[in-house]
Formats: C-alpha cells, sequence, structure tokens
C-alpha cells in the first residue's frame, strides 16, 4: 500500500512537471506594452524626455536626428537599434552606408543612455531609447505626443547587408516606396503621413543636385529653382561639405503640414515627394493633409505607432547593450 502511495505520488509530481515544462513551451514570448519600466525603472521614461529636451535646447538639429532614427531603423526589418551599432572588422553598420548618408548626432544617443543607466543600470534598451527619443523629438518640432509601447530588446548585428531590401530611396517609384511601407503594415495615408517629416529638416544638395543639373527638372516651381541653385551652385558637390536646401523654407524648424501645400506647387526638393503630389493613389491624401493638420497629426501618429511595433525583440530575444554603439559580446 506504501509502495502504491510511493508511486501515485512520483507519478503526480512528474505529470505536474511535465505539465510546467509544456505551458513554458508554449508560452509566447511577452510583447511591447504601455509603460513596460513601471516596476523595472519608473523614472525612465522622464530622463528620456528631459534629456531629448536638454540636448534640443542646445542643438536644434538633435530633433530632426531622432525622427530619421526611426525610420533608418524600424523600417529595416525590426525595430531593434540596429542602426547604432558601429562597424566590426567582419560587419559595416548600417550608419556608415550610403542610404544612411546624412544621419548624425548618435553620439548624443549615448548621452541619453549614460543618464538612463545611472538611473537603472543594465534595464533600460537601446531600442526603446531611440523610439521614445523620436516620440519626444516630434513634439520638440511642434507634432504630436504619440503615445508608444516599449518592452523593445537589442539586435546584436548590423543589417546593412539588407537594408536596401527595406529601405525605399528618394529616387525610388511611388509605387516601391508604397509596397515597402505595405510590408510593414502601413497604408498608403499612412506613408503620404510619415513623408511628412520633410516638413522639418534639410536636404543635401548631394541628393538633388540631379534635378538641377545638368538641366534644371521643368516640373519645379520656377520661383524655387533659383533659391535651390543658390544653395546649390556646383553640379558635383563635395559631399563632405555642408550644402543643403531646407525642405521648408517657411517653417524649417517645426512639423505641420505646409509640406503638403510645397509639394502641391511643385516645390518639393525630392522625386518622391513630387511623386507624392501627383500619384493619383497618393495625392488625395497630400490635398487632404494640406487642409488639415489634425487629420495630418492623426494620421502620422498612427503611422509612427506601427513603424515602431515593426517586428520588435522581444521577452528573452536579443540583449539589452551596455553602450548603443557595441554589442555586449564585444566588450
Amino acid at each position: 500500500m506504501k509502495a502504491k502511495a510511493i508511486f501515485f505520488f512520483t507519478l503526480l509530481t512528474f505529470t505536474a512537471v511535465s505539465l510546467r515544462s509544456a505551458f513554458a513551451d508554449n508560452e509566447e514570448e511577452p510583447g511591447l506594452v504601455m509603460n513596460s519600466y513601471k516596476d523595472t525603472c519608473p523614472q525612465a521614461e522622464d530622463i528620456i524626455r528631459e534629456q531629448v529636451r536638454l540636448l534640443y535646447k542646445r542643438h536644434k538639429n538633435t530633433a530632426f536626428s531622432w525622427l530619421r532614427n526611426i525610420f533608418h531603423d524600424c523600417a529595416v526589418e525590426s525595430c531593434d537599434a540596429s542602426l547604432l551599432l558601429d562597424s566590426t572588422r567582419r560587419s559595416l553598420s548600417e550608419k556608415e552606408t550610403d542610404r544612411s548618408f546624412g544621419l548624425r548626432n548618435f553620439r548624443y544617443i549615448e548621452t541619453i543612455k549614460e543618464a538612463v543607466e545611472r538611473e537603472c543600470p543594465g534595464v533600460v534598451s537601446c531600442a526603446d531609447i531611440l523610439v521614445l527619443s523620436a516620440r519626444d523629438g516630434i513634439v520638440s518640432l511642434g507634432g504630436p505626443y504619440i503615445p508608444l509601447k516599449t518592452g523593445r530588446r537589442d539586435g546584436r548585428k548590423s543589417r546593412a547587408d539588407i537594408l536596401e531590401q527595406h529601405l525605399p530611396d528618394h529616387n525610388e517609384s511611388i509605387s516601391v516606396v508604397l509596397e515597402r511601407f505595405a510590408a510593414m503594415g502601413i497604408n498608403t495615408p499612412g506613408v503620404v503621413a510619415l513623408l511628412g517629416a520633410h516638413s522639418v529638416g534639410r536636404t543635401h544638395c548631394v541628393k538633388l543636385v540631379h534635378r538641377l543639373y545638368p538641366e534644371v527638372d521643368p516640373a519645379i516651381n520656377p520661383s524655387h529653382v533659383e533659391h535651390m541653385l543658390h544653395k546649390c551652385p556646383d553640379s558635383i558637390p563635395d559631399p563632405k561639405a555642408v550644402q543643403y536646401v531646407r525642405n521648408d523654407r517657411g517653417t524649417p524648424m517645426v512639423l505641420d503640414n505646409n509640406y503638403y501645400r510645397n509639394i502641391l506647387d511643385n516645390k518639393g526638393l525630392l522625386i518622391v515627394d513630387h511623386q507624392l503630389a501627383q500619384d493619383k493613389r497618393t495625392k488625395p491624401y497630400v490635398k487632404k493633409m494640406a487642409k488639415s493638420q489634425d487629420y495630418f497629426f492623426k494620421e502620422f501618429s498612427r503611422a509612427i505607432t506601427i513603424l515602431s511595433e515593426n517586428n520588435p525583440l522581444t521577452g528573452s530575444k536579443g540583449e539589452i547593450r551596455k553602450q548603443c554603439n557595441v554589442a555586449n559580446k564585444l566588450h
């Protein structure tokens, strides 16, 4: 009788362990949630917001960088801060490719990371810092506050080798641009809204001289040509020279719907800007956003949210980097 009892107890224990193991194997990785650091680092989002504010006060162009970062990182397969990694002997970094020309201020991401690390070492990912700094940078530029989830972890390798497959170029056809964003779940009005980020910042001459030389693109508004030629006087500009044209001469430091009025008036700098205002699939949304900033902000917020949640690493995947430019294994 005693032997039977021992056997029965052992069987129950084995069954319980097996069930727990099976449950663990089938359990999905936790996804992104609002305020994921509320218990592990309650001050995280406040620290990031304050650092973004201070950096913007000292260096206005940091806000443009935060906005570009989320696009260049999250659009390339995963929102995992792979953009921030330095090149190694084995791999080229994403930020050093031709497609990333003009990206800068990465050292200030480290400034934010260091501030967060002082409060909560090894807790907050660089991927979340990248996304939240973009959110707060948008606010600095007069854009909408966008509630974004956190809980991302950092990737361990650069994706420079596949960047071209995911990141649309400014000279791509509008069809390619729409297809690339559709793959991330962003629809046509969302694409039109995201390109509204061209409302701020500047375009380097090396990216637009093909519209000026050897002949001026007749699609450009003649009243805008003189300014563009003044800013870009050389047909082959030095890529290291600081030669550029402001994307929006009217409100260059404000994220607003003036961009849409400009491109409808043929004052867009890039081919993609011109196509956006002409293509029958996108033009209706361009007109609608030109008339309503509220509509632009609504679609922009929705698109940024989708972009920020593109295939993130969560749970046990990836890592929490000690420094944003180097994977932990290289420390």
